[in-house]
């Protein structure tokens, strides 16, 4: 029921056209009105964005910010604050997001009844209490 919520994002993975292992890169655009994820937090991996084109709305814990072409973000692992990034205008919005792959990688999300799990390279999703979905 989730992945319908970001039905306007469309992601490009660069880095594994390149093989790349230990972290990935992609090319992520939003529609106007869509969304990059649902508000979460990684225990493991760090995060980081690069606003190629458009206006985002970066939503964290701390509240809402606008990030603008050229403006970056990051999100270090393990420290709780929960973000993700809106297109509330009325452009695309392109940028690169950046992470490792850190092997037991735990995403909480503050506002919705799921918990992600990275093992040997997939998500494994369930409810919060652990049932599966």
């Amino acid at each position: 029921p989730f992945a319908s919520k970001m039905q306007g994002r469309t992601k490009r993975p660069l880095g594994d056209l390149f093989g790349l292992t230990n972290f990935g890169v992609n090319l992520t655009t939003i529609v106007p009105g869509g969304v990059s994820a649902l508000r979460h937090t990684h225990s493991k991996q760090d995060e980081f964005v690069y606003i190629i084109s458009g206006t985002a709305t970066l939503v964290t814990n701390n509240g809402r910010s606008l990030l603008t072409a050229g403006s970056c973000a990051g999100f270090k692992a393990g420290n709780g604050n929960a973000h993700h990034i809106l297109n509330e205008s009325s452009e695309d919005l392109v940028y690169l997001e950046i992470g490792d792959r850190s092997a037991g990688d735990q995403v909480a999300y503050p506002d919705d009844d799921i918990a992600a799990t990275l093992v040997n390279g997939q998500w494994h999703f369930a409810h919060k209490d652990g049932t599966p979905y």
